[in-house]
């Protein structure tokens, strides 16, 4: 089986090669599990002091062989990257539940799940899969003030929010992720401190993986949460130097395009997106086929807007296959060589010269 290291080495080379692809949604294909509350306790759970149901991250605890078939499911329908179930997996978000405590285990197990159905699908066939410890926004922004009439007012501090990252990023190298996946990004200063979180925990254990950066573009405005445009959110993060840069989640293909092509043409690394399967409808479910998803991401492809593509909210195996079969005939994009210059960002991007 292969090490870390020559994971990485080949992750590099394949991604020069041809578009990768990463997989679609966690939380559709455990819906249709139809999981009650007594089934997301399990038996280590059993006694706990309120309900857990809603918490799937805890599943890598009380259902593994779901999880670990999901990531399967994936890997079947021709994914390269499979992210670990991790979303919420951090202490903020845990304490919903009470399970602050058991954060890191989550991440942990998580990790390990998708890498033994990643090596289970390279012992079969020898090709490599790569596992993305997926590390999420959490319930918080430390950008903006969750009190109307209190704009100076924050629920959370950038320490607070690099210190539950460090746990989480640490537990998910232990579990055996192979890439660091900061994704669903709303705001920049949350991530800022997943970066720095991210530098923290390689320091701290001594490795470096490539991190990919993943934001949200909240609505047809072309903005971020906090404010930003797609070019002054990649300005914000670039010193990270990640492997990618990219979007997911809130828009479908359609709407996402102008903003993917927009930092394709800033960016000097590679481009990430994964869409939702369309916009919710009124029973906040997702209708698009993934026929339909697959034709819309293919100009993507076609152009060379992308290297890293597949689904979020509402997509399935089904769909990544579709995508998967619609971009494999295309090249990458090859990365630009952007003209050193001050580049700095507020809610819009500045060049300086």
């Amino acid at each position: 089986m292969s090490t870390r290291a020559e994971r990485i080495k080949a992750l590099h080379k394949t991604a020069a090669e041809r578009i990768l692809i990463i997989d679609g949604a966690m939380g559709t294909m455990i819906q249709r599990h139809k999981l009650d509350e007594h089934a997301f306790r399990g038996t280590r759970f059993a006694s706990w002091h309120q309900d857990v149901q809603g918490n799937n991250d805890m599943l890598a605890i009380t259902q593994p062989d779901i999880i670990r078939g999901i990531h399967a499911e994936y890997i079947a329908a021709g994914a390269d990257l499979i992210e670990t179930n991790t979303f919420n997996s951090q202490r903020i978000s845990m304490a919903d539940y009470g399970m602050e405590a058991v954060a890191a285990e989550i991440n942990f197990e998580a990790a390990k799940l998708a890498r033994e159905a990643a090596d289970a699908a390279e012992k079969k066939d020898g090709k490599v899969r790569w596992v993305a410890g997926a590390v999420g926004p959490t319930n918080r922004t430390a950008s903006l003030s969750p009190r109307v009439n209190e704009p100076g007012f924050r629920n959370v501090s950038f320490d607070e929010l690099r210190i539950v990252y460090v746990e989480q990023i640490k537990a998910l190298i232990e579990g055996g992720s192979d890439v660091i996946l900061i994704e669903t990004v709303f705001d920049t200063l949350n991530a800022k401190a997943a970066g720095v979180a991210t530098l923290e925990a390689f320091d701290e254990m001594g490795v470096e993986l490539p991190i990919m950066i993943s934001g949200t573009i909240t609505d047809r405005s072309g903005r971020t949460l906090s404010g930003q445009t797609a070019t002054a959110f990649w300005y914000s993060l670039r010193h990270l130097k990640p492997f990618s840069i990219g979007l997911n989640c809130a828009l479908g293909a359609e709407l996402m395009r102008p903003y993917v092509a927009e930092l394709a043409g800033v960016a000097d690394v590679l481009i990430s997106a994964y869409p939702n399967a369309g916009l919710p409808n009124a029973m906040g479910e997702y209708d698009e086929t993934p026929h339909d998803m697959a034709c819309q991401i293919e100009p993507w492809a076609k152009d060379g807007l992308v290297n890293i593509v597949g689904g979020c909210c509402g997509s399935t195996p089904d769909h990544i296959a579709h995508v998967r079969e619609h971009v494999k005939k295309y090249k990458p994009r090859k990365p630009p060589v952007i003209a050193p210059k001050m580049r700095l960002s507020g809610l819009e991007p500045f060049v300086a010269g």
